[in-house]
């Protein structure tokens, strides 16, 4: 079992301590360390692991570097774009643009480079372990990507064009279309971008460890058990987002807060990126970054190879 995975098993066990670690790998100043320093670090948590047997406790300094910047699976240094510290500044510029759109095609537009970066973030960050033999499930997985967020940005922009088209201008229906339909289309079609970039997790399944850490097999259970958590935390991550800003900037101006009408505008600014800053780490959070699967919900061939009740893997980001 990677170095990560035993941390995250011995340190995460509860939302509260997942919250906390995470709000420390997202630190972005982690994103400035070179690849030699990240690698530099790695094999010192090797070492230190191999003299004591255990994982490093107490050592969050060295645990965020690596966490933030090597895939568990297939141990290779993430893009630094990719990186979890990098999730932050990469999304904001979207979130914040996005919420100010008037017309159809530019929402098309922005939709569109928000759901490219999500879904090759979620590429990089997925379970690292399927695996098939008659096609390339690389180009299998950029292929459904790309369908996605095609579908994705269109959906996005699909209430704007209504508007527009038909001159909907009614008080009620520039509420729904403006403030109430964003959030839960955004968090809908970031779920289901994430499903379909890792659906190979669940057509040919994740390697599944005993509490050693020994690889007991490929469980399709395991990998659908993966993709939908971190497609539940995707949908809650930009559907609060959205939803939040809008709950809170309508009770800024009902109590009249800002005074100044001009103010407003940077007012929802820091609100978007404060309530997207807070997001970040509880959606990381919440689920367990080493997930765990019982014994009752694996496949009958994986289970006749031992006896263990509790089994885990790679939930991925």
């Amino acid at each position: 079992m990677d170095a990560n995975l035993r941390f995250w098993r011995a340190e995460g066990q509860s939302f509260f301590q997942r919250f906390l670690l995470w709000a420390d790998a997202l630190d972005p100043l982690l994103l400035l360390k070179s690849s030699n320093e990240i690698r530099r670090t790695r094999l010192l948590i090797q070492i230190n692991e191999k003299i004591l047997t255990e994982p490093i406790q107490n050592n969050q300094v060295f645990w965020t570097a690596v966490e933030s910047s090597v895939h568990p699976d297939t141990n290779k240094i993430i893009p630094v774009l990719f990186r979890p510290p990098g999730r932050f500044p990469s999304v904001k510029f979207y979130v914040v643009i996005s919420s100010v759109q008037r017309q159809a095609r530019h929402s098309f537009f922005w939709q569109f480079v928000f759901h490219t970066y999500t879904t090759a973030f979620t590429l990089v960050n997925g379970n690292g372990t399927p695996k098939a033999e008659e096609y390339s499930l690389h180009q299998k997985q950029i292929v459904l990507g790309l369908g996605a967020i095609s579908y994705s940005a269109c959906v996005g922009a699909l209430p704007l064009v209504f508007v527009n088209r038909y001159s909907l201008k009614s008080p009620l229906m520039q509420l729904v279309v403006r403030k109430l339909l964003p959030a839960p289309l955004l968090g809908l079609t970031s779920a289901f971008t994430a499903v379909m970039v890792r659906s190979p997790e669940f057509d040919n399944g994740i390697e599944v460890m005993d509490r050693n850490g020994k690889v007991i097999g490929v469980s399709k259970k395991a990998g659908e058990k993966a993709v939908m958590e971190t497609a539940l935390s995707r949908a809650v991550l930009f559907g609060t987002t959205f939803f939040l800003p809008e709950v809170l900037m309508y009770c800024v101006q009902r109590a009249r807060l800002v005074k100044n009408p001009r103010a407003l505008g940077p007012v929802r600014m820091f609100v978007i990126m404060s309530v997207l800053a807070g997001m970040l780490p509880v959606s990381f959070s919440m689920f367990p970054q080493c997930g765990e699967i019982k014994r009752a919900e694996l496949e009958p061939e994986i289970l006749s190879s031992t006896e263990e009740t509790e089994f885990f893997y790679n939930r991925g980001i």
